[in-house]
């Protein structure tokens, strides 16, 4: 691993042709989608909530249910993860998902499929490892097929920033954003720099280790935040170990946005039906939106 160190009435839905009044914007980037939902948060005094899914999983079926539901329970932004044999960023749970995703029969089309069923109505970010990207037509080739399906951008996570270059113009040539990681343990110089080329957001890293629930929120992370949105020219969001909407607010007062991811996963799984997993999802993400908006005034992290 490499890591270096409501939905239809928003403003992202509304350029992205969704069910707001605001006719939509035909030729909007990936990053100007992006920006206009953490936009539209702050306009809110909330934190942007940016729910995480693994195409395919538990089968395709619920994965689109899934997705259907995060736009409809109020996402501001969707992570798709593409499932993939050895995801080196992901706790248990995803890597679990990946697995079973695989073995469901998901591809990289599936992914593109929940992107296009919702990326009208709320940014899709895909979550690729770099050999995803290699073996679906080289930067550009993937690039191209995420934009037509829709797609705001894709966190690489495997990348490093000193080998993104080609893949950041190719995506950059699409109108999508290459969001880049940093961790704690990123040096400040190095900070800066992916600061510098991040596009869409920079993605912070709670912690160190891989995705999974944690029983708190490290309270170092509000110094490492405020570092970051000191040199970003991006909205900053905070994932990995992000587990119930308290959590989420106590992020919420310090980060632009808050991922969340392996908890969603974890209700998908169990979910039992479609239907159930998207009413399971549904339930938490209006919790957390709440949360959110509530949290933003009563705090700081301890």
């Amino acid at each position: 691993m490499s890591v270096e160190g409501e939905g239809r009435g928003s403003l992202a839905g509304q350029q992205r042709g969704g069910s707001g009044e605001t006719p939509p914007a035909p030729h909007a980037s990936g990053e100007e989608q992006i920006a206009a939902a953490f936009a539209l948060a702050r306009e809110e005094g909330r934190a942007a909530l940016m729910p995480y899914m693994m195409a395919g999983y538990p089968d395709r079926e619920t994965g689109l249910a899934v997705a259907a539901a995060y736009a409809d329970a109020g996402a501001d932004l969707v992570e798709l993860g593409v499932p993939f044999s050895d995801p080196l960023a992901d706790g248990p749970a995803i890597h679990d998902a990946a697995t079973k995703a695989l073995a469901a029969g998901a591809t990289l089309a599936t992914a593109l499929e929940v992107c296009r069923a919702v990326s009208d109505r709320v940014p899709v970010v895909f979550m690729a490892y770099t050999n995803m990207v290699l073996a679906h037509g080289g930067p550009t080739g993937f690039a191209r097929m995420a934009a037509a399906a829709g797609a705001a951008g894709a966190i690489v996570p495997d990348l490093p920033l000193d080998e993104a270059g080609e893949v950041r113009e190719a995506f950059a040539a699409e109108g999508l954003a290459l969001v880049p990681l940093l961790a704690p343990t990123t040096p400040a110089q190095r900070r800066r720099q992916i600061c510098e080329a991040a596009r869409g957001f920079v993605y912070v890293v709670s912690t160190v280790g891989t995705t999974g629930e944690r029983a708190e929120v490290s309270p170092a992370l509000a110094e490492l935040v405020e570092a970051t949105k000191a040199e970003a020219k991006t909205p900053v969001a905070v994932g990995f170990g992000i587990g119930d909407p308290q959590q989420a607010a106590v992020v919420g007062r310090i980060a632009d946005g808050v991922i969340i991811g392996s908890r969603l996963v974890r209700a998908a799984g169990e979910g039992g039906s479609p239907e159930g997993a998207a009413d399971a999802v549904a339930a938490f993400l209006g919790e957390t939106r709440e949360a959110l908006a509530a949290g933003r005034s009563t705090g700081t992290i301890q």
